[in-house]
């Protein structure tokens, strides 16, 4: 007698209860939060966005860059990525809801939001990203339909042509967020849009691929060695240019004399950055690329495992990356008035001290759980397996 089919449903049953527990818990810090107010988190009037911040940047972009082995599937037609455009999709959605979770319920005032979505100011590119990111949840949405229903089968090419431009789009105006905000000097660069571009492809991969690997474990399947081994040198290639990229940025900032302070706040730890410089050189260049390079570009692969554990090592250098983007860029001192000297009783030339409290913690934690949930519930529900057809693939 085959007991797997209860197995299964005990363990869907877990995880999905796991998933829920999570998403709970970040509910109920994000009521903590608005009940007593910001006063509870280590956020302050200088590091306005914190680690919920990190957590729904990171989760959004990868959302983006997820779909970059749909577009490559369906646009590019390539099959051992088009048998995965059912699951990107997937992911894309659960990751797009998780992070506007956390967004929405770190703002202090979530029922506002209403205003947001109906009271649009086009010169503020937090107005466009409103739009931006309802329009990936309906052409994802659409781009499953024509994968799911086989009399739409035709439409794939087009709804993928659909989504890689709204997904560029989308994650070039991520970037232009930082990019325009003139008040930080630490942040306002043209590299920032195509940067995120390129590092979504990056962090997308690699959720995808730890993903992969725990439904493949879960259904006791095995993933053909020549199809991982291309995913890896994908992840590889993306993990390489984000790399450059970032030290593309780096070098152009410490070329400016404006910017040479905070480049040496943030990579040298002078003046108090010391954590900053810590998570850049530590956890996101050492880690979080270099490692991962070895084992994805190995002349001699390390097989599944190797490349599970460059895709994990690759996500958690993506929050010590936005850690020191987003927190550091706020912690380091405002120059508001370049040129001259300003005097004041408020925290003149003063490094931020921010230390993340519980309920950031429990409310970014919260929105991946939401993410894990969706994922588990539409793995059940429908069939977002890859089912690949080697003669094709080879």
């Amino acid at each position: 007698m085959d007991e797997r089919p209860d197995a299964d449903a005990r363990a869907f049953w877990a995880l999905a209860a796991f998933g829920t527990a999570v998403t709970a818990l970040g509910l109920g810090a994000a009521h903590v939060m608005e009940e007593r107010g910001h006063v509870v988190t280590g956020m302050d009037n200088q590091v306005a966005w914190g680690l919920p911040h990190v957590f729904a940047i990171f989760l959004i972009v990868a959302a983006s860059g997820v779909l970059n082995v749909a577009s490559v599937g369906s646009v590019f037609g390539q099959a051992a990525y088009k048998a995965r455009g059912r699951l990107t999709g997937l992911l894309s959605m659960a990751m797009l809801a998780g992070g506007l979770m956390v967004l929405m319920l770190d703002l202090g005032r979530p029922e506002r939001v209403i205003v947001a979505a109906t009271n649009y100011n086009f010169r503020s590119m937090f107005a466009w990203n409103v739009l931006l990111y309802g329009g990936l949840a309906a052409v994802v949405a659409l781009y499953l339909w024509t994968m799911f229903e086989r009399r739409f089968n035709a439409w794939s090419r087009p709804a993928g042509i659909a989504v890689l431009v709204w997904r560029f789009v989308l994650t070039a105006g991520t970037g232009s967020i930082f990019a325009f905000l003139v008040a930080r000097q630490a942040w306002g660069s043209a590299l920032l849009p195509p940067l995120f571009i390129v590092m979504s492809f990056s962090w997308g991969m690699a959720v995808f691929l730890v993903v992969q690997a725990a439904l493949y474990g879960w259904s006791r399947r095995t993933l053909d060695p020549a199809i991982g081994r291309r995913l890896a040198r994908l992840l590889g290639i993306f993990v390489a240019a984000s790399l450059f990229l970032v030290a593309v940025q780096h070098l152009t900032g410490s070329y400016f004399a404006k910017q040479q302070a905070f480049q040496a706040f943030v990579l040298l730890g002078q003046g108090g950055g010391g954590v900053f410089a810590l998570l850049f050189w530590g956890g996101y260049v050492g880690l979080g690329s270099l490692l991962p390079l070895v084992l994805l570009l190995h002349p001699r692969p390390g097989g599944a495992r190797a490349t599970t554990a460059a895709a994990a090592l690759v996500v958690l250098s993506a929050f010590a990356w936005l850690y020191v983007f987003i927190v550091g860029g706020q912690a380091f001192p405002l120059d508001i008035f370049p040129g001259r000297q300003v005097s004041s009783s408020f925290a003149d030339g003063a490094v931020a001290a921010y230390a993340p409290a519980w309920p950031e913690w429990l409310l970014g934690i919260g929105g991946v759980g939401a993410a894990f949930l969706l994922t588990v519930v539409g793995v059940r529900v429908l069939d977002f397996m890859p089912q690949d057809d080697l003669a094709e693939v080879h």
